[in-house]
């Protein structure tokens, strides 16, 4: 009885790993979005901190009013903000502008241009975001791997051993 409870609850944290490990590095790879992290309560309560936006690159034209999108604070600098679009217009050369507010707060961002956006959300979920600072990029990967291999070991372990049993259980009744 015992043996089978182990073994349905390692399935299930092998389950939930590769799950977790789904949503945060190969969904968000294959469909060429990125991850990041919500530090700060701006857009509480759809996004508090902690949680994990995934963000898919979009065509800034496509972008409209309500859309939540993760933009450059400064053109070519690193530092992002996530927020949600308040207004769309263009400047007197047709140049595009976007104004953005974070939900929780009380006053608009300065404009930003076409080329500050990063991305439209995707997709979040709550609390990952701290998973995901914890590691870089390539800690995140070889964390993946050992916790996804040594799952699938302890799984196989359990496999083997309770086909051992099952066949040990055989041969005492024949």
């Amino acid at each position: 009885m015992w043996n089978l409870i182990g073994q349905v609850l390692s399935w299930f944290v092998l389950i939930a790993v590769l799950a977790v490990a789904a949503v945060m590095i190969v969904v968000p790879k294959a469909a060429g979005a990125t991850a990041y992290t919500v530090l700060t309560s701006s857009m509480e309560p759809g996004l508090p901190p902690g949680s994990l936006a995934v963000v898919r690159p979009v065509d800034p034209a496509e972008v409209r009013t309500g859309d939540v999108i993760t933009f450059q604070l400064k053109s070519g600098e690193p530092a992002v903000v996530t927020h949600r679009v308040v207004g769309v217009g263009s400047t007197l050369d047709g140049e595009l502008r976007l104004t953005t507010r974070g939900d929780a707060n009380g006053s608009d961002d300065d404009p930003i241009r076409a080329e500050q956006i990063r991305g439209r959300l995707w997709y979040q979920m709550p609390w990952l975001g701290y998973v995901n600072s914890m590691f870089s990029g390539r800690e995140r990967q070889a964390v993946t791997i050992i916790a996804v291999t040594g799952l699938l070991a302890y799984s196989a372990f359990m496999f083997v051993g309770a086909y051992r049993d099952a066949r040990a259980a055989k041969r005492r009744w024949t």
